[in-house]
């Protein structure tokens, strides 16, 4: 079982559904079904025609046709059970955003040329309302007894790479991402509401990376890092999440350097100045 599965995303309107641009001439049957995928996404579960229609306030029957739509194209799938999930195509579109990114290309190049070549498993993400969206990942041979893959979602307050971007946002943008709290729990640990994650965000902000501490996953923990770009502004995050057992006597110590190497490494090739990047950390201090 991946973390996606061991719980459900209480239901909130997806960021596009609620915050529309000004002026913006919509489609109706295009933004109803782009709001179906996206509560389908968040919910990281099987979903039946009545919640669906009873969350995205719609007839069962207007709900029904943009299902079946959507199934005869492969961006859900229908269970035996007539609930639905995301279908395979989606990911087509995940790999067209992914390909199209610098940052994960140049997150691939790192691995190619040589310049690092780190044992333990290394994520890149980018934040995704309030998700850490990963678009990298080199899977380390040792196991985690979790599968990251590309096209994957995890509420970035809990996990590393999420946190280190959150980190540099203002309190304010922070709170409007969580409206309605942190409802999703994949462990026992993790900040339990809004004020706790922002104390805990001060701390990575201080010290320059982040902690995951099984909030992910029992037995995983992982250290994160903010990805600048040549304006100086956080454009992704990395993680390099290891196997508890493994931390020993020092904390973890060699896995945070690898955190803050690999986060420096890829800042650098997307031109980012060392000094610039310093004070994007204490701008939101």
């Amino acid at each position: 079982m991946d973390a996606r599965s061991q719980t459900a995303v209480p239901h909130r309107p997806p960021a596009a559904a609620r915050a529309p641009a000004r002026g913006t001439a919509l489609v109706p049957a295009v933004s109803r079904a782009l709001t179906l995928l996206e509560r389908l996404a968040g919910a990281r579960e099987p979903m039946g025609l009545a919640r669906l229609a009873h969350d995205l306030g719609l007839p069962k029957s207007s709900v029904h046709g943009l299902c079946s739509t959507l199934v005869s194209f492969g961006y859900l799938r229908r269970r035996a059970d007539g609930t639905f999930l995301i279908g395979p195509r989606v990911m087509g579109l995940a790999q067209a955003f992914v390909s199209g990114t610098d940052v994960a290309q140049e997150f691939n190049a790192l691995w190619a040329d040589g310049a690092l070549e780190p044992e333990e498993t290394v994520v890149l993400s980018v934040l995704s309302g309030g998700d850490a969206l990963y678009i990298g990942v080199r899977n380390s041979a040792r196991p985690l007894g979790l599968a990251f893959s590309v096209g994957m979602r995890l509420p970035a307050y809990l996990s590393g790479s999420g946190k280190a971007m959150l980190s540099l946002l203002p309190a304010d943008d922070v709170r409007r991402l969580y409206p309605d709290g942190l409802g999703t729990r994949l462990t026992k640990k993790g900040p339990k509401d809004v004020d706790a994650l922002l104390k805990e965000l001060a701390a990575t902000r201080r010290r320059g990376y982040s902690v995951d501490d099984e909030a992910v996953r029992e037995g995983v923990c992982s250290f994160g890092a903010p990805v600048f770009d040549a304006s100086g502004h956080a454009v992704a995050g990395i993680a390099v999440c290891i196997n508890k057992a493994l931390l020993g006597t020092g904390k973890g110590g060699r896995y945070r350097r690898l955190a803050l190497d690999v986060a420096g490494a890829l800042s650098s090739r997307l031109g980012a100045d060392g000094a610039r990047t310093g004070a994007a950390r204490r701008s939101v201090a």
